[in-house]
């Protein structure tokens, strides 16, 4: 993959996570959404730090604490190791296209 606006799913049914760059220390991937949400319950409780921005679309992140943070084109934020959080909601209408990069 050379750009990250190609190569879109044809089915959004699911998400689409791509590796992008993996390295000791290090991941970063693309992730494309429409419309989804992690499931009723669910939390991310990762072992490493994430940073995420949105590149397309619009997303919610909902942490257990009850904050809620909306991320529009351009909005980027760290997750620290741990920091359990939940995807919110994604934008329906199209696709919503993030860059995560994970790291220890």
């Amino acid at each position: 993959m050379l750009n990250l606006f190609n190569d879109l799913p044809a089915n959004f049914n699911e998400e689409q996570f791509d590796d992008l760059l993996v390295h000791k220390n290090l991941r970063i991937e693309r992730i494309v959404s429409h419309g989804q949400s992690s499931p009723d319950g669910f939390w991310y409780d990762q072992q490493e730090h994430e940073w995420v921005t949105v590149l397309k679309g619009f997303a919610q992140i909902e942490f257990d604490d009850g904050k809620i943070v909306d991320l529009n084109v351009g909005d980027h934020l760290n997750i620290a190791a741990h920091q359990k959080h939940r995807v919110r909601s994604t934008q329906a209408e199209t696709e919503t296209i993030w860059l995560a990069v994970f790291y220890q």
